[in-house]
This record gives structure tokens, C-alpha cells and sequence, in this order.
């Protein structure tokens, strides 16, 4: 006799709400499908569900997600660095407080030496017919940020050394949520033969119809939730083991709404604008924001930016800022729609040629003009650098390129030997962009605060009005 398991996921979306009433639709469908079936059915959510990209998970600091996720009937989910990262220490510890479903992580600690009440290293489901299906969670291990939080994310394979062992002994089929990425997700899977199927997220990858490494099926259905991942196990209760492992993504973007999830966002939405509507400042006059000029705002921003991490220099790129402000009240609503990236401020140390070198680089057309999608930026082009505390001449080839002549330190070059203190972006602390600040051994992150924290500063400090 033959028993069919199925599970449904989403991973990364980021609380782009467009597809979500949709997927809400499609998960209730399938669920009362499988129930109709009497066949075990469960949902779970692979992290970074979360993003304060967004009015509604800013206003509510994530415990509106959590709410859509009760509505859509969510049975399990693990966290991605997305709900780690971006709230305050006593917002994480209580954000799933009222959730419906299970919170399974088995690498996050809190340092206070007390952990929240949901958090679950793992969780052990059972079929309808008695299969035991044991859950691992695991989430990417950005220390360097958590800490500040007074979290830790212990070494993944610590964990599922202690762990894997564990549920091999007590349960049939063994499935990680990992928030990982594809690359972790592979090596795992090579080195940990008995998880049976890794459902993966983080690095946004869409794998339609799953891969096999050794004999762990990986998958994962991208980002946004244009697509709801599907796996389906068999077992054999005569010959008591797992016989077919298959997983699937259905493309959801055509789909109905569901009307019900619909009317919540738009009240969810209500709400937020309200709790936005906090006045920060008044502004006589209007502002003005440009990709590819310097404006005052953001010599101002970077100016904050610098006086406030007590560096030797700042510099922001001016893609961060979205839109102009017009005169007149400016709300918390208005900042976060101008500046809306989950980015903090960090501070990296750098030897002058290497500061040069990057300074040389922000200038090029392809590093102004790069459509940044990921690391934090949730705007449309990296633009223009604007410093402080350094003063950087430039001219133009005939071709027209803007190129860098000098740069100063108050008016004396700068020393190629000497170390500097930049602050800047986290952004720029991650991968390629400016490999000279990623390679720093020394960057110090500034959290819970984002830069649209230091732009409302900007703004009463150095714009309100009479």
C-alpha cells in the first residue's frame, strides 16, 4: 500500500504583495483538495517572507505577514535573514507570538539567554497514516548583523551533526527548510545523505522540477511568489520506506484572487498609512532628488552619515533616494517611500590606494547606470556618488566619460598608506560591487538603524522649516 505526502511552499517573498492573494487562492484549493483526498497536506514557508520594502511590514514591523500567513492557513515555516536582520532584537523575539503555525529553526540562539517560546530547533510531523516526517530549519548565517542584535547563528553543520542523527532515529523521512541558498542546499545534500529533501530559498534560485544530488531531491520556486513550489513523497508501508521523491512550481501569476485575502491587504494597507502618517518634519521648500547630479539632500544624508559613525569620510550612492519631497509636512510615510531599502550604515576601514581605487570605480557609467537588484537595494540604478569629507575633481574624456582627476583630504592628497575609515552603504559590503570594501577584514555594521533613520535626521536637522 502506497501512502502520497505532499507539501506546498513559498520562499522570498519579500513582502511583494502583488501575486499574494493569489497564492492565498491556490493554497486553500490544493489543501481542501488533498483533505477531500485523505491525503496529508501541509504548507510551509521557506523565509525572508518578510520585508520592510513595504508599507504594511514596515508599519507593523512584520506582524502583519505573519497574520496573511494564519490567514493562508500555513502549517510551518523557518526564517530567512530578511525577519533576522532588519527588525529590533524584542521584535524578532516576538513576532510570531500569535502565529498559527510552527517556527522551525534549529541555528538561531538568542544571546540574552532566553529564546522565544515559538522557536523550535525541529518539529515532527505524521501523516494520515502514521508516517513520521522529521523538520529541520536552518537560516544564512549573517553574524556579523545578528550579533549586534544580541542573536547568533551557530555553523549549519553543527547543527544538523547534532540533529540529523536525532530524527534518523525517530522518524521515517527526514526534510530541511533551508534559507541557505543552492550552493549550501548542494553541499549539504553531499554531505548528509539521510535528509531525503532540501526546500531551499535565500539565493532566489527556481528549480521547476527539482535535482538530484546523490539521493536528496533539492528544490526551490524562485522569489515573489510568481511560483508555489510542490513536493510529493511516496511511501510504501509494506516495504515501510520512501519510493518516489518528486517536487514541482506552478506558475500562479493567472490565477483568481482571493477576494477575501484581497479586502485584508487593502485594510492592512489602511491601517499602515495611518500609522505612517507621523510627522517628521515641515520643509519651506521643495526637494529635489537626481540619479546622476549631486543635490543637497544627499550631501546632506552623506554629511549625516559621516558626523554620526565619527568617520574620516562617507559616501552614499544616490540611487538610494527614490523620489523628490514636495514643501510642507513630511511623514514617516514619505520617508519610507523615498528610501525604502532595509540598508544600514557601516563603517570599513581602508588603505588609501584601495579608497582610490574605490572612488575611481563609482564613477565609471557602468557601476552609476547598474540596475542593482538584491544586497539590500530596492531602488532603480546605483547612480551618482556623492562624499564627505573628501573633495573628488573630475573631467571628461572626448568621449564624454566622466573620469576621477584628484582626490583630497582637506585640500593634502590622499596617503596610499595610511588607513581610513569610510562609511558607507552595507550594500557595498557584499559581493563585487566595490570588491576593495567587501574584501575590508574590518567593517562594523550600525543596527537596527537604516539609512532612512539618518535621512528623517537629515531632514529636521537641515531642512525643516520656520
Amino acid at each position: 500500500m502506497e501512502e502520497k505526502i505532499n507539501l506546498f511552499y513559498t520562499n522570498d517573498l519579500h513582502s511583494n504583495f502583488e501575486q499574494w492573494s493569489k497564492v492565498v487562492g491556490f493554497l486553500k484549493d490544493v489543501k481542501a483538495q488533498k483533505s477531500a483526498a485523505h491525503e496529508s497536506c501541509w504548507i510551509v514557508d521557506i523565509g525572508d517572507h518578510i520585508d520592510r520594502v513595504h508599507p504594511i511590514a514596515e508599519a507593523f514591523m512584520g506582524k502583519a505577514n505573519v497574520q496573511l500567513m494564519n490567514h493562508a492557513g500555513y502549517d510551518l515555516a523557518t526564517i530567512g535573514n530578511n525577519e533576522g536582520i532588519t527588525l529590533a532584537h524584542d521584535d524578532l523575539f516576538h513576532l510570531y507570538d500569535e502565529a498559527d503555525f510552527q517556527v522551525v529553526c534549529a541555528n538561531l540562539h538568542s544571546l540574552d539567554n532566553k529564546e522565544p517560546d515559538w522557536l523550535k530547533p525541529t518539529v515532527t510531523i505524521q501523516s494520515v497514516k502514521g508516517v513520521k516526517i522529521g523538520i529541520i530549519g536552518l537560516t544564512a548565517p549573517f553574524n556579523a548583523f545578528y550579533e549586534l542584535l544580541d542573536w547568533h547563528i551557530s555553523p549549519q553543520y553543527e547543527a544538523l551533526d547534532k540533529y540529523v542523527e536525532q530524527l534518523q532515529q525517530s522518524t521515517d523521512i527526514i526534510i530541511l527548510l533551508s534559507h541557505l541558498g543552492i550552493n549550501e542546499d548542494q553541499e549539504i545534500a553531499r554531505r548528509f545523505g539521510a535528509i531525503d529533501v532540501i526546500i531551499g530559498g535565500h539565493t532566489h534560485h527556481l528549480l521547476r522540477t527539482g535535482e538530484y544530488i546523490n539521493n536528496t531531491l533539492i528544490t526551490a520556486a524562485g522569489k515573489h511568489c510568481a511560483f508555489v513550489g510542490e513536493v510529493i513523497l511516496t511511501w510504501d508501508h509494506i516495504l515501510n520506506k520512501l519510493v518516489k521523491k518528486e517536487a514541482y512550481t506552478k506558475e500562479i501569476t493567472h490565477l483568481a484572487k482571493d477576494l477575501h485575502t484581497e479586502q485584508t491587504l487593502n485594510e492592512m494597507q489602511e491601517k499602515a498609512d495611518q500609522l505612517l502618517a507621523k510627522r517628521v518634519v515641515v520643509i519651506n521648500n521643495p526637494i529635489e532628488v537626481r540619479w546622476f547630479k549631486q543635490t543637497e539632500v544627499m550631501q546632506q544624508l552623506t554629511n549625516t552619515l559621516k558626523k554620526w559613525t565619527k568617520s574620516d569620510i562617507a559616501m552614499l550612492n544616490s540611487g538610494l533616494l527614490l523620489d523628490h519631497l514636495p514643501a510642507g509636512e513630511v511623514t514617516l510615510k514619505d520617508i519610507h517611500r523615498i528610501c525604502p531599502h532595509p540598508i544600514n550604515p557601516c563603517v570599513v576601514e581602508l588603505k588609501g590606494d584601495e579608497l582610490l581605487e574605490v572612488v575611481r570605480a563609482s564613477f565609471t557609467k557602468e557601476f552609476m547606470e547598474l540596475k542593482l537588484k538584491g544586497f539590500g537595494f530596492r531602488g532603480e540604478v546605483l547612480g551618482r556618488m556623492i562624499f564627505s569629507g573628501m573633495e573628488v575633481k573630475t573631467s571628461f574624456h572626448d568621449s564624454g566619460e566622466e573620469f576621477v582627476q584628484e582626490v583630497t583630504l582637506h585640500g593634502s592628497p590622499i596617503q596610499v598608506e595610511r588607513t581610513y575609515t569610510l562609511a558607507t552603504a552595507d550594500t557595498f559590503t557584499f559581493g563585487r560591487l566595490l570588491p576593495e570594501i567587501a574584501k575590508s577584514e574590518v567593517k562594523r555594521y550600525f543596527l537596527p538603524e537604516f539609512l532612512r533613520d539618518l535621512l528623517a535626521e537629515t531632514l529636521r536637522t537641515n531642512f525643516a522649516g520656520d
